[in-house]
């Protein structure tokens, strides 16, 4: 944290932490010893300049992906790869590599087969799409993170779901913009309207498909009611479409909720991340070409071109996407009926609504603080997310997102520990902050 930082009060972060104040109190005083914490009487704790941690504590997504020994990971939703990687990562021949050598392998755009291919894909779901049209990027994230960088300022307005994708949350906030939320576990295009006679977003940002973490997809009238809203307002839409691909029901590709919309002021975000393997690092972005060749500008400045073999392999799998789709679409609901009769089982008040897709369950647990308890529960081995890392506003303090994707197995082992530290993460919350041994 940088200087300047103000501490949260003693009580409000013993009670955070689940530890006695006294605990706290003692590590302020440690801190302050060390020079690196200045405390002024009625005006809180602040962090000094001098001194420098150690180490720098794992915070925000990076601790999902920090593999530690001994810990139940429930914080990333993220999918074992599929079979179909290493067979087309076999299937690539010397010929094809070789063809592409004579050249300096920089590709800013994309490989100009993968960008056809995945115009193609969105021929098919009845969406006209060139080459000009498709930026790959290095996945999903990467392709938010662009349009971040090229389109919003900081102080600019931006409109997202509350909940929504907190690798979005974080890229905005880095960027430095005003988020603004709409609807509430649910989107809501009247509302859009509403706050739009107040002020004027610089963009919406939306996940109408397999929204991530609540799982929920918009229905027919919805999609239809908030393009209306969307084309009337004239407001620039991000569409992130990531976990699309990971829908329960229907058999093809869904079609963007911005189709019909000028792509001039609309973003389409896809991967094969989410389908066939984190590991493949292939995304785009779908766009005019005009916001494409400024998405691409900026991209050369981090990333010259995304790995061309990344890419062959990607050529080869959108071939077998639907395939790829129909078999995990039947493992996903097996392990969803698991995951919630595990619950319905050995969770009898905790509450959810069933997911029309995604990798996880977007649960609430009645009279718990889910912050308190992901910090009980990570104390004894088993990490989680809680609800407000998804919330602009730090809201939903009594849910947690529990992925079920990769497996019953690790629910059931967690599930002990969640259900004792989200207890006691309530009784702290009714007593005021006591110790939690």
């Amino acid at each position: 944290m940088p200087a300047g930082t103000v501490l949260p009060s003693q009580r409000e972060l013993a009670l955070v932490l689940g530890v006695s104040r006294s605990t706290v109190t003692a590590a302020y005083g440690l801190l302050e010893g060390e020079g690196r914490l200045e405390s002024v009487r009625g005006s809180g704790s602040r962090l000094r300049g001098a001194g420098v941690l150690d180490r720098h504590p794992m915070e925000g997504r990076l601790a999902s992906f920090d593999a530690r020994a001994g810990t139940a990971d429930l914080s990333s939703g993220a999918l074992p790869g599929l079979g179909d990687v290493a067979e087309a990562v076999g299937a690539l021949t010397a010929g094809e590599v070789a063809s592409l050598l004579g050249a300096d392998g920089y590709h800013p755009y994309g490989l100009p087969e993968l960008r056809e291919g995945v115009a193609a894909y969105y021929r098919a779901a009845g969406v006209p799409t060139d080459a000009e049209e498709i930026l790959v990027t290095a996945g999903s994230q990467q392709a938010v993170w662009l349009v971040a960088q090229a389109l919003v300022d900081p102080g600019d307005t931006v409109v997202v779901e509350d909940p929504t994708y907190r690798g979005a949350l974080e890229v905005l906030r880095a960027r430095g913009a005003r988020l603004v939320p709409v609807g509430g576990e649910g989107a809501d295009a009247a509302g859009l309207r509403r706050l739009c006679g107040a002020v004027r977003p610089r963009l919406v940002y939306l996940q109408p498909t397999a929204h991530n973490p609540t799982g929920r997809s918009l229905d027919g009238p919805a999609r239809r009611e908030w393009r209306g809203v969307l084309g009337e307002l004239g407001l620039f839409t991000v569409e992130d479409t990531a976990c699309a691909e990971l829908s329960l029901d229907g058999d093809g590709a869904v079609v963007p909720l911005v189709a019909g919309l000028p792509s001039g002021s609309t973003v389409t975000v896809g991967t094969l991340s989410k389908l066939f393997w984190g590991g493949l690092r292939v995304g785009w972005v779908r766009s005019s070409p005009q916001v494409v060749a400024r998405l691409a500008k900026i991209k050369t400045s981090v990333d010259l071109s995304c790995s061309v073999v990344d890419q062959l392999v990607a050529v080869r799998l959108l071939a077998e996407l639907p395939r790829a789709r129909a078999g995990r679409r039947a493992v996903l609901r097996e392990r969803l009926d698991a995951a919630e009769e595990l619950l319905r089982a050995e969770a009898p008040g905790w509450e959810w609504t069933r997911p029309a897709g995604g990798p996880a369950l977007w649960v609430r647990v009645p009279g718990a603080d889910t912050e308190a308890t992901a910090q009980l529960a990570r104390r004894r081995g088993v990490s989680v997310v809680p609800g407000s890392a998804f919330s602009p506003v730090d809201g939903f303090r009594d849910r947690l997102r529990l992925p079920y994707a990769r497996g019953v197995e690790a629910l059931a082992a967690a599930l002990p520990t969640l259900l004792d530290c989200a207890a006691r993460s309530g009784a702290q919350g009714a007593g005021g902050g006591g110790s939690a041994g």
